[in-house]
Protein backbone atom coordinates (compact mmCIF):
# COMPACT_ATOMS: atom_id res chain seq x y z
CA UNK A 1 0.00 0.00 0.00
CA UNK A 2 1.70 3.21 -0.92
CA UNK A 3 1.97 5.69 1.52
CA UNK A 4 2.83 9.60 0.49
CA UNK A 5 0.89 10.93 3.20
CA UNK A 6 4.44 11.84 5.11
CA UNK A 7 8.02 11.06 5.40
CA UNK A 8 7.43 10.20 9.21
CA UNK A 9 5.70 6.54 8.27
CA UNK A 10 8.97 4.72 7.27
CA UNK A 11 9.94 1.48 9.10
CA UNK A 12 13.46 0.77 9.75
CA UNK A 13 15.76 -1.32 7.21
CA UNK A 14 17.18 -4.65 8.21
CA UNK A 15 20.29 -2.96 8.50
CA UNK A 16 19.19 -0.34 10.83
CA UNK A 17 17.47 -2.61 12.90
CA UNK A 18 20.64 -5.08 13.22
CA UNK A 19 22.23 -1.79 14.68
CA UNK A 20 19.29 -0.70 17.18
CA UNK A 21 20.07 -4.63 18.33
CA UNK A 22 23.50 -4.37 18.81
CA UNK A 23 24.13 -0.84 20.76
CA UNK A 24 25.59 0.02 23.78
CA UNK A 25 23.04 0.79 26.32
CA UNK A 26 23.28 2.98 29.15
CA UNK A 27 20.86 5.16 31.19
CA UNK A 28 20.80 8.24 29.00
CA UNK A 29 19.40 10.90 32.02
CA UNK A 30 22.71 10.00 34.05
CA UNK A 31 24.81 10.94 30.76
CA UNK A 32 26.20 7.05 30.31
CA UNK A 33 24.26 5.99 27.31
CA UNK A 34 27.55 5.72 25.04
CA UNK A 35 25.38 4.94 21.89
CA UNK A 36 23.55 8.46 22.41
CA UNK A 37 26.82 10.48 23.44
CA UNK A 38 28.18 9.40 20.57
CA UNK A 39 25.34 10.23 18.12
CA UNK A 40 25.60 13.85 19.88
CA UNK A 41 29.25 14.47 19.55
CA UNK A 42 29.46 12.95 15.39
CA UNK A 43 26.31 15.16 14.60
CA UNK A 44 27.68 18.26 16.21
CA UNK A 45 31.04 17.33 14.99
CA UNK A 46 29.19 16.80 11.28
CA UNK A 47 27.19 19.88 11.72
CA UNK A 48 29.72 22.68 12.99
CA UNK A 49 28.33 22.99 16.59
CA UNK A 50 30.32 22.17 20.02
CA UNK A 51 27.14 19.95 21.53
CA UNK A 52 23.64 18.66 20.46
CA UNK A 53 21.36 17.12 22.98
CA UNK A 54 18.99 13.78 21.69
CA UNK A 55 15.13 14.10 22.06
CA UNK A 56 12.36 12.45 21.40
CA UNK A 57 10.47 14.55 18.37
CA UNK A 58 11.48 17.75 16.65
CA UNK A 59 8.58 19.62 18.34
CA UNK A 60 9.91 19.41 21.96
CA UNK A 61 13.84 19.84 19.88
CA UNK A 62 12.21 23.05 18.68
CA UNK A 63 10.27 24.00 22.15
CA UNK A 64 13.75 22.98 23.75
CA UNK A 65 15.77 25.81 21.24
CA UNK A 66 12.97 28.24 21.82
CA UNK A 67 13.03 28.12 25.59
CA UNK A 68 16.55 28.14 25.65
CA UNK A 69 17.14 31.38 23.35
CA UNK A 70 13.79 33.53 24.97
CA UNK A 71 12.55 34.81 28.33
CA UNK A 72 8.94 35.01 29.43
CA UNK A 73 7.49 38.00 27.93
CA UNK A 74 10.11 38.21 25.09
CA UNK A 75 9.40 37.38 21.03
CA UNK A 76 10.25 35.13 18.77
CA UNK A 77 9.91 36.14 15.01
CA UNK A 78 8.44 32.84 12.42
CA UNK A 79 6.52 32.68 9.77
CA UNK A 80 2.93 31.92 9.26
CA UNK A 81 3.10 28.16 7.51
CA UNK A 82 6.35 27.55 9.70
CA UNK A 83 6.10 24.40 11.93
CA UNK A 84 7.23 26.35 15.21
CA UNK A 85 4.42 28.35 14.87
CA UNK A 86 1.34 26.81 13.00
CA UNK A 87 1.84 23.23 14.06
CA UNK A 88 3.26 22.86 17.28
CA UNK A 89 0.10 23.40 19.22
CA UNK A 90 1.19 26.70 20.48
CA UNK A 91 3.70 25.59 22.63
CA UNK A 92 6.07 28.30 22.81
CA UNK A 93 3.37 30.58 24.34
CA UNK A 94 1.37 28.30 26.71
CA UNK A 95 4.83 27.13 28.02
CA UNK A 96 7.31 29.35 27.64
CA UNK A 97 5.45 32.80 27.67
CA UNK A 98 7.08 33.46 24.23
CA UNK A 99 5.24 35.85 22.37
CA UNK A 100 5.48 34.49 18.64
CA UNK A 101 5.60 37.73 15.62
CA UNK A 102 4.28 36.11 12.39
CA UNK A 103 5.06 37.16 9.06
CA UNK A 104 3.02 35.97 6.14
CA UNK A 105 5.63 33.66 3.53
CA UNK A 106 6.73 35.44 0.57
CA UNK A 107 5.96 32.65 -2.61
CA UNK A 108 9.11 31.12 -2.52
CA UNK A 109 8.80 30.18 1.10
CA UNK A 110 11.58 33.11 2.57
CA UNK A 111 10.00 35.88 4.87
CA UNK A 112 10.84 39.25 3.30
CA UNK A 113 13.98 40.87 4.77
CA UNK A 114 12.39 44.09 5.03
CA UNK A 115 9.50 42.23 6.78
CA UNK A 116 11.27 40.70 9.62
CA UNK A 117 13.19 44.31 10.21
CA UNK A 118 9.91 45.79 10.28
CA UNK A 119 8.96 43.04 12.41
CA UNK A 120 11.19 43.86 15.19
CA UNK A 121 10.45 45.69 18.22
CA UNK A 122 11.86 49.31 19.56
CA UNK A 123 13.35 49.03 23.33
CA UNK A 124 10.45 50.11 25.07
CA UNK A 125 8.41 48.50 27.90
CA UNK A 126 5.55 48.87 25.99
CA UNK A 127 6.49 46.15 23.42
CA UNK A 128 7.88 42.68 24.12
CA UNK A 129 11.41 42.28 23.56
CA UNK A 130 12.40 41.00 20.59
CA UNK A 131 14.99 38.01 21.02
CA UNK A 132 14.82 35.41 18.34
CA UNK A 133 14.46 35.14 14.48
CA UNK A 134 13.86 31.62 13.43
CA UNK A 135 13.78 29.57 10.05
CA UNK A 136 12.33 26.43 8.34
CA UNK A 137 14.46 24.87 6.03
CA UNK A 138 13.35 23.08 3.60
CA UNK A 139 9.60 24.83 4.20
CA UNK A 140 6.46 22.78 2.28
CA UNK A 141 9.53 21.14 0.31
CA UNK A 142 10.83 24.10 -0.74
CA UNK A 143 14.51 24.77 -0.33
CA UNK A 144 15.35 28.36 1.09
CA UNK A 145 19.02 29.88 -0.81
CA UNK A 146 22.14 30.43 0.70
CA UNK A 147 22.36 33.92 0.20
CA UNK A 148 19.13 34.73 1.77
CA UNK A 149 19.78 32.50 4.86
CA UNK A 150 23.23 34.72 4.81
CA UNK A 151 21.47 38.15 5.13
CA UNK A 152 19.32 36.62 7.65
CA UNK A 153 22.03 36.18 9.68
CA UNK A 154 23.77 39.54 9.45
CA UNK A 155 20.07 40.89 9.92
CA UNK A 156 20.30 39.48 12.89
CA UNK A 157 23.74 40.16 14.09
CA UNK A 158 23.26 43.89 13.34
CA UNK A 159 20.07 44.08 15.53
CA UNK A 160 21.61 41.47 18.36
CA UNK A 161 19.28 38.78 18.29
CA UNK A 162 19.40 34.96 18.25
CA UNK A 163 18.56 32.69 15.12
CA UNK A 164 17.20 29.15 15.13
CA UNK A 165 16.46 26.67 12.58
CA UNK A 166 13.63 24.31 12.36
CA UNK A 167 15.88 21.96 10.01
CA UNK A 168 13.00 19.13 10.38
CA UNK A 169 14.76 18.35 6.63
CA UNK A 170 18.44 19.87 6.67
CA UNK A 171 19.47 17.23 4.73
CA UNK A 172 16.70 17.52 1.93
CA UNK A 173 18.01 20.67 1.80
CA UNK A 174 21.33 20.25 1.59
CA UNK A 175 20.91 17.63 -0.78
CA UNK A 176 19.18 19.60 -3.45
CA UNK A 177 21.39 22.56 -2.74
CA UNK A 178 24.70 20.06 -3.65
CA UNK A 179 22.76 18.77 -7.00
CA UNK A 180 22.02 22.45 -7.99
CA UNK A 181 26.09 23.21 -7.07
CA UNK A 182 26.81 19.84 -9.35
CA UNK A 183 25.14 21.01 -12.01
CA UNK A 184 26.40 24.35 -11.71
CA UNK A 185 23.74 26.22 -11.05
CA UNK A 186 24.33 29.53 -8.98
CA UNK A 187 20.64 30.88 -8.53
CA UNK A 188 20.82 31.86 -4.91
CA UNK A 189 24.29 31.53 -3.73
CA UNK A 190 26.21 34.38 -5.49
CA UNK A 191 28.52 34.48 -2.44
CA UNK A 192 28.66 30.45 -2.97
CA UNK A 193 30.22 27.67 -0.85
CA UNK A 194 31.72 25.41 -3.67
CA UNK A 195 31.13 22.02 -2.32
CA UNK A 196 28.71 19.90 -3.48
CA UNK A 197 28.98 16.72 -0.52
CA UNK A 198 25.31 17.41 0.93
CA UNK A 199 26.92 16.60 4.33
CA UNK A 200 29.33 20.01 4.11
CA UNK A 201 26.50 22.08 2.35
CA UNK A 202 24.06 21.13 5.90
CA UNK A 203 27.64 22.43 7.56
CA UNK A 204 27.21 25.69 5.72
CA UNK A 205 23.15 26.07 6.19
CA UNK A 206 24.06 24.79 9.98
CA UNK A 207 26.91 28.49 10.27
CA UNK A 208 23.95 30.62 9.29
CA UNK A 209 22.29 29.84 13.15
CA UNK A 210 22.93 29.79 16.73
CA UNK A 211 20.82 26.60 16.88
CA UNK A 212 19.24 23.76 14.85
CA UNK A 213 16.62 21.23 15.51
CA UNK A 214 17.14 18.15 13.11
CA UNK A 215 14.57 15.36 12.98
CA UNK A 216 15.68 12.19 12.32
CA UNK A 217 12.51 10.44 11.60
CA UNK A 218 11.56 11.89 8.34
CA UNK A 219 13.62 11.96 5.75
CA UNK A 220 16.37 9.92 7.29
CA UNK A 221 14.21 7.25 8.06
CA UNK A 222 15.27 6.76 11.69
CA UNK A 223 12.35 5.50 13.45
CA UNK A 224 12.10 8.26 16.76
CA UNK A 225 14.16 10.92 17.65
CA UNK A 226 15.61 14.58 16.83
CA UNK A 227 18.85 16.42 17.47
CA UNK A 228 19.05 20.05 18.71
CA UNK A 229 22.17 21.30 18.22
CA UNK A 230 24.23 24.75 19.42
CA UNK A 231 27.21 26.06 22.40
CA UNK A 232 27.99 23.65 24.93
CA UNK A 233 26.20 26.40 27.38
CA UNK A 234 22.94 26.51 25.10
CA UNK A 235 22.87 22.69 25.33
CA UNK A 236 23.49 22.29 28.80
CA UNK A 237 20.05 24.94 29.40
CA UNK A 238 18.07 22.69 26.91
CA UNK A 239 19.16 19.75 29.04
CA UNK A 240 17.31 21.25 31.48
CA UNK A 241 14.45 22.12 29.52
CA UNK A 242 14.26 18.48 28.18
CA UNK A 243 14.00 17.30 31.30
CA UNK A 244 11.58 19.56 32.58
CA UNK A 245 9.10 18.54 29.35
CA UNK A 246 9.59 14.53 30.06
CA UNK A 247 12.21 13.96 27.65
CA UNK A 248 15.06 11.75 28.98
CA UNK A 249 14.40 8.15 28.07
CA UNK A 250 16.82 6.30 29.52
CA UNK A 251 18.21 3.79 27.78
CA UNK A 252 17.74 5.47 24.78
CA UNK A 253 20.90 3.74 22.93
CA UNK A 254 18.65 1.52 20.56
CA UNK A 255 17.19 4.82 19.20
CA UNK A 256 20.26 6.34 18.89
CA UNK A 257 21.81 3.85 16.87
CA UNK A 258 19.45 3.93 14.58
CA UNK A 259 19.43 7.50 13.86
CA UNK A 260 23.34 7.07 13.46
CA UNK A 261 22.50 4.62 11.04
CA UNK A 262 20.60 6.82 9.26
CA UNK A 263 23.45 9.76 9.15
CA UNK A 264 26.09 7.09 7.95
CA UNK A 265 23.84 5.34 5.44
CA UNK A 266 20.90 7.47 3.95
CA UNK A 267 21.99 10.59 2.89
CA UNK A 268 23.11 10.33 -0.31
CA UNK A 269 20.15 8.22 -1.19
CA UNK A 270 17.71 11.38 -0.47
CA UNK A 271 18.29 12.47 -3.78
CA UNK A 272 16.29 9.28 -4.82
CA UNK A 273 13.37 10.37 -3.21
CA UNK A 274 13.96 13.75 -4.99
CA UNK A 275 13.77 12.36 -8.23
CA UNK A 276 10.77 10.25 -7.70
CA UNK A 277 8.71 13.47 -6.23
CA UNK A 278 9.57 15.10 -9.48
CA UNK A 279 8.66 11.81 -11.84
CA UNK A 280 5.48 11.50 -9.16
CA UNK A 281 4.15 14.83 -9.81
CA UNK A 282 4.63 14.81 -13.61
CA UNK A 283 3.29 11.89 -14.33
CA UNK A 284 0.32 13.08 -11.91
CA UNK A 285 -0.37 16.14 -13.99
CA UNK A 286 -0.32 13.80 -17.43
CA UNK A 287 -2.44 11.68 -16.33
CA UNK A 288 -5.42 14.49 -15.08
CA UNK A 289 -4.43 16.13 -18.36
CA UNK A 290 -8.00 14.99 -19.72
CA UNK A 291 -9.85 17.26 -17.03
CA UNK A 292 -8.10 20.47 -17.67
CA UNK A 293 -8.07 22.64 -14.02
CA UNK A 294 -9.96 19.58 -11.79
CA UNK A 295 -5.95 18.39 -10.68
CA UNK A 296 -2.94 20.61 -10.74
CA UNK A 297 0.07 20.40 -9.21
CA UNK A 298 0.95 23.69 -7.60
CA UNK A 299 4.47 23.68 -8.46
CA UNK A 300 7.34 21.35 -9.52
CA UNK A 301 9.21 19.74 -6.65
CA UNK A 302 12.39 20.72 -5.11
CA UNK A 303 12.89 18.10 -3.17
CA UNK A 304 10.43 15.12 -1.68
CA UNK A 305 6.97 16.84 -0.86
CA UNK A 306 4.49 18.67 -3.55
CA UNK A 307 1.20 20.10 -3.08
CA UNK A 308 -1.74 19.14 -5.53
CA UNK A 309 -5.11 20.96 -5.83
CA UNK A 310 -8.02 18.97 -6.73
CA UNK A 311 -11.29 20.97 -7.42
CA UNK A 312 -13.62 20.44 -5.48
CA UNK A 313 -16.32 18.97 -7.37
CA UNK A 314 -13.47 15.78 -7.96
CA UNK A 315 -12.01 15.87 -4.34
CA UNK A 316 -14.13 13.41 -2.68
CA UNK A 317 -14.63 10.90 -5.27
CA UNK A 318 -11.01 11.02 -5.92
CA UNK A 319 -10.26 10.66 -2.33
CA UNK A 320 -12.55 7.82 -2.34
CA UNK A 321 -10.63 6.02 -5.63
CA UNK A 322 -7.30 6.20 -4.37
CA UNK A 323 -8.51 4.90 -1.10
CA UNK A 324 -10.12 1.84 -3.10
CA UNK A 325 -7.08 1.54 -4.90
CA UNK A 326 -4.24 1.30 -1.70
CA UNK A 327 -2.79 5.00 -2.09
CA UNK A 328 -2.43 7.20 1.11
CA UNK A 329 -1.94 10.69 1.03
CA UNK A 330 -3.16 13.56 3.36
CA UNK A 331 -4.53 17.23 2.39
CA UNK A 332 -6.85 20.14 3.71
CA UNK A 333 -9.67 22.24 2.05
CA UNK A 334 -7.95 25.00 0.52
CA UNK A 335 -8.22 28.81 2.38
CA UNK A 336 -10.94 29.48 -0.16
CA UNK A 337 -13.31 26.41 0.37
CA UNK A 338 -12.82 26.35 -3.33
CA UNK A 339 -10.21 23.07 -3.92
CA UNK A 340 -9.04 20.48 -1.47
CA UNK A 341 -4.92 20.47 -1.39
CA UNK A 342 -3.19 17.30 -1.44
CA UNK A 343 0.24 16.62 -0.12
CA UNK A 344 2.59 14.15 -1.28
CA UNK A 345 5.37 13.11 0.08
CA UNK A 346 8.57 10.47 -1.31
CA UNK A 347 10.60 8.74 1.06
CA UNK A 348 12.74 5.55 2.09
CA UNK A 349 9.57 3.60 1.74
CA UNK A 350 8.28 4.61 -1.48
CA UNK A 351 9.82 2.87 -4.66
CA UNK A 352 9.41 3.07 -8.54
CA UNK A 353 6.28 0.46 -8.08
CA UNK A 354 4.57 3.07 -5.81
CA UNK A 355 5.37 6.08 -8.03
CA UNK A 356 3.70 3.63 -11.24
CA UNK A 357 0.62 2.74 -9.07
CA UNK A 358 -0.04 5.83 -7.38
CA UNK A 359 -0.09 7.81 -11.40
CA UNK A 360 -2.15 4.56 -12.66
CA UNK A 361 -4.97 5.47 -9.96
CA UNK A 362 -5.03 8.70 -10.80
CA UNK A 363 -4.90 8.17 -14.89
CA UNK A 364 -7.90 5.62 -13.92
CA UNK A 365 -9.78 7.75 -12.10
CA UNK A 366 -10.03 10.43 -14.76
CA UNK A 367 -10.27 8.23 -17.80
CA UNK A 368 -14.07 6.88 -15.92
CA UNK A 369 -14.68 10.23 -15.72
CA UNK A 370 -17.07 12.21 -17.68
CA UNK A 371 -15.54 15.68 -18.63
CA UNK A 372 -17.00 18.90 -17.07
CA UNK A 373 -15.94 22.55 -16.51
CA UNK A 374 -14.40 22.07 -12.66
CA UNK A 375 -15.98 24.52 -10.33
Amino acid sequence: MPDFRSDTVTRPTTAMREAMIAADLGDDVFGDDPSVNRLEAQAAALLGFEAAVFAPSGTQTNLMGLLSHCERGEEAIVGQQWHTYRWEAGGMAVLGSIQPQPIENAPDGTLPLELIEAAIKPDDPHFARTRLICMENTTGGKVLPMDYLRSVRELATSRRLGTHLDGARLFNAAVELARRRAAGDREGDARGGTSADPRAVAREICSQFDSVSMCLSKGLGAPIGSLLLGSKSFIAQARRWRKMLGGGMRQAGMLAAAAQHALEHHIDRMALDHERARRLAAGLAEAAASHPGALRVTEPPQTNIFFVRVTRSVALDLAAHLGTHGVQVTGRASGDGSAFMQRWVTHLDVNDADIDHAIQAIRIFFANRPRCIPI
